[in-house]
């Protein structure tokens, strides 16, 4: 897990800087623009080639469509089969990431994180959007398993969990470039990155699973659209509110738990608000210090020991583990004095 969380955080870091992806996002320079299918627009106009928006199109389709991507046959957690690229991607916006349902740790936080992203995309889900988890170990994700998987998560419209062959499960996973030969070794580590894209126009990004879900609905939804559906925002940059610096305890808590958790929001059971998890707000104060420190640290061996707070709160919320986040004692201490001093504040202002 470790290994993967390191693979994820240099993936990520590369994707902030460059946006690495498997065709190349729109950018522009003093060079001229760089299409979807990776070609300079001056040097199509120098060799006298169509640089129109139609035929740029058309060579993205060409270079991304059924000769490079593999139709092989996959099963859903509903049972039905279906081709990979017939079935899942031709013509689409498609969301595709790799998990197993028996993941510990980084795959719930994986699939919760894209519930809410999910949730922000509802109306077009399952139209022209779909979202798409394939599973690395098809040996136990039977299409049972996915649908059990499914329903804790209480999955919605337009998302499919998949199983399927070992070895052309593999192929895709390379075809996608997220298979990482240094770390097969170990089945437990995977490449925790997603890919994101429109095949219809050629255009292919990787992402995190842990990028601020609004900002990935806005790349799904709007960038691979070509932002054709008009913004429901309609406020100034110039009445954006100022940025201000966060503490580390706040950062750890908004990308580490606030996928599953709120301070002062309430315990949620649905879906509505992609809460998988109890309400924190002075929690701090409720639970023993030396408990909460190690349920921080390490959930899973107490779940394993069958705690009996942490058995509690495993059967109450749908039986989803709470993952081991890897923090360290800086970690926990910086979460815990932001758990505590946002509980006091948001007490103080009812």
């Amino acid at each position: 897990m470790k290994r993967a969380m390191r693979v994820m955080n240099m993936g990520l870091a590369l994707l902030l800087v460059f946006g690495v992806g498997l065709g190349a996002c729109e950018s522009s320079d003093e060079h001229g623009l760089e299409q979807a299918d990776g070609t300079d627009t001056a040097a199509l106009e120098r060799s006298g080639e169509d640089t129109t928006a139609p035929a740029a199109a058309k060579r993205a389709r060409s270079r991304w469509g059924a000769e490079y991507f593999p139709n092989v046959e996959l099963v859903t957690h509903e049972g039905k089969a279906v081709r990979f690229f017939d079935d899942l991607i031709k013509d689409k916006i498609v969301v595709i990431n790799f998990i197993y349902t028996s993941c510990p740790n980084s795959c719930p936080l994986e699939t919760a994180r894209l519930a809410k992203v999910h949730k922000l995309l509802e109306d077009r889900m399952g139209k022209d959007v779909f979202m798409y988890s394939i599973s690395i170990d098809p040996g136990t994700d039977t299409p049972e398993e996915l649908a059990k998987y499914a329903k804790k998560f209480r999955i919605g419209t337009g998302w499919y969990f998949l199983t399927g062959e070992m070895d052309e499960i593999d192929m895709l996973r390379k075809k996608l470039g997220l298979y990482i030969d240094e770390i097969q070794d170990n089945p437990n580590d995977h490449n925790l990155s997603l890919i994101i894209g429109n095949q219809r126009t050629g255009q292919w990004m990787k992402r995190s699973p842990f990028e601020n879900p609004y900002v990935l609905a806005m790349q799904i939804g709007g960038q691979l659209d070509n932002w054709k559906l008009p913004s429901m925002n309609n406020d100034s940059y110039a009445s954006a509110p100022k940025l201000r610096e966060m503490s580390k305890g706040e950062d750890l808590f908004r990308t580490r738990c606030s996928i599953c958790h709120t301070i002062g929001g309430g315990d949620v059971f649905n879906i509505e608000k992609s809460l998988l998890g109890p309400d924190l707000l002075g929690v701090v104060e409720r639970r023993e210090p030396e408990w909460l420190n190690r349920w921080m640290a390490e959930p899973d061996k107490m779940l394993a020991e069958e705690d009996p707070i942490a058995m509690a709160l495993y059967l109450q919320y749908n039986q989803i583990a709470m993952p081991n986040l890897q923090l360290n004692q800086v970690e926990i201490d910086a979460l815990l004095e932001y758990i505590a001093s946002e509980s006091e504040r948001i007490a103080a202002s009812r």
